[in-house]
């Protein structure tokens, strides 16, 4: 049986909602979406209140949940782990919900968003709350029951690479590498899973690189992720590039990076959540 694994756009190894695709149009899908561009702006005062509208008058659960997941992005934003975890776990509750009628797709989405709001604390430096996010989302990622749409070894590569980064992100050199090893052996060993999986892995070499100061190493590694197909409009990874830039005294090259980064960040995910305020403040916009 051939193996369906989702994909994520922006975002490591995270699928847009099927409860936004549901819902693409109409006066809620418009204030979704409204609400989503004043994040993108620095409003998030005023998306909060829209969003927070939107949960209110939900006009069934699955509704009240993509709207939910748009507050958790909304507080991502602001790098605020906690109100993510909160409103992700609501998200999270919900899928619960449908593991009898959508099981596959359940016990998936709900892996998803624990990831989710993991990726929101790792780059808030909530490693801590990070780390228990992502191991929760591979423990429920891995719930789901034949057949099987996403293989276990989808979810060995999440936490491998997530690991790695968090290893690097607290200066743990040696099991930042032992991760990145591990996550090699982990595509290597899935060619199908692999196929899809395999552009995020200069990713992490370069993420692991540039936080445990081997920046030549960052440098290559985040070149080589950026000419990936599928990487080129990530904002995220642009960022790490000019971070890297900026560190060896390229200025120039940061700022330029920075900018496109800025202009990249227009989605409603971690990435975007990350890379538009920060680009900013690189930037000095207001």
């Amino acid at each position: 049986m051939k193996t369906h694994v989702l994909l994520i756009g922006a975002a490591l190894f995270l699928s847009p909602s099927l409860l936004d695709a549901q819902r693409d149009g109409g006066p809620r899908a418009d204030s979704l979406r409204g609400a989503s561009r004043l994040d993108g702006q620095g409003a998030h005062a005023e998306a909060r209140a829209i969003f927070q509208r939107l949960i209110e008058t939900a006009p069934d659960p699955a509704a009240k949940a993509a709207a939910q997941r748009r507050m958790a992005m909304s507080h991502g934003f602001e790098g605020d782990c906690a109100n993510a975890v909160k409103y992700e776990e609501m998200v999270i509750a919900y899928w619960q919900t449908r593991e009898q009628a959508e099981p596959q797709n359940a016990f998936y989405q709900q892996g998803e968003m624990a990831n989710e709001a993991a990726r929101v604390c790792i780059d808030a430096g909530q490693l801590d709350i990070a780390e228990r996010m992502y191991r929760r989302g591979s423990e429920l990622g891995l719930k789901e029951p034949a057949p099987k749409t996403h293989p276990q070894s989808l979810w060995d590569y999440r936490l491998a690479h997530a690991l790695g980064r968090l290893a690097a992100r607290r200066g743990d050199q040696a099991e930042a590498q032992r991760q990145v090893a591990e996550a090699r052996k982990i595509l290597d060993s899935d060619a199908a899973m692999a196929e899809a999986q395999e552009r995020f892995f200069p990713y992490l070499a370069g993420y692991v690189a540039l936080y445990t100061g081997d920046l030549r190493g960052a440098e290559a590694e985040l070149t080589k992720a950026l000419a990936r197909e599928g990487n080129q409009r990530d904002p995220f990874m642009h960022c790490l590039l000019a971070m890297t830039y900026e560190q060896t005294g390229r200025r120039e090259d940061a700022r330029a990076l920075y900018q496109k980064a800025y202009d990249l960040a227009t989605g409603h995910n971690p990435p975007a959540a990350f890379a538009r305020p920060f680009a900013r403040q690189k930037l000095a916009l207001r």
